[in-house]
């Protein structure tokens, strides 16, 4: 995972770039999508593993002044799809 963090990604109040470190690939995605139901974020982003370090990592872009109520708002950036949530009807 890239250490640096670019300035312009906390340029302002409200913007934050958070590191996710997970047990498994599913938690990561499950996190990132939940974010992405909050905030304008980068999306679902890329999975690392690094065998220096226990578990997964991703790193996601937000802006937490974006609320995101009610439907999937993304930041410009490129990021897979989320993951389907399961539903009541299997």
């Amino acid at each position: 995972m890239d250490s640096v963090i670019d300035a312009r990604h906390v340029s302002e109040p409200g913007l934050v770039v958070l590191d996710i470190t997970a047990a498994v690939e599913e938690t990561a995605l499950l996190l990132m999508d939940e974010l992405q139901q909050l905030w304008a974020t980068s999306g679902i982003t890329a999975i690392r593993r690094d065998h220096a370090q226990p578990g997964v990592h991703a790193r996601v872009h937000a802006d937490t002044r974006r609320t995101n109520l009610g439907g999937e708002a993304s930041l410009p950036r490129g990021g897979r799809d989320r993951p389907r949530r399961p539903t009541s009807d299997g």
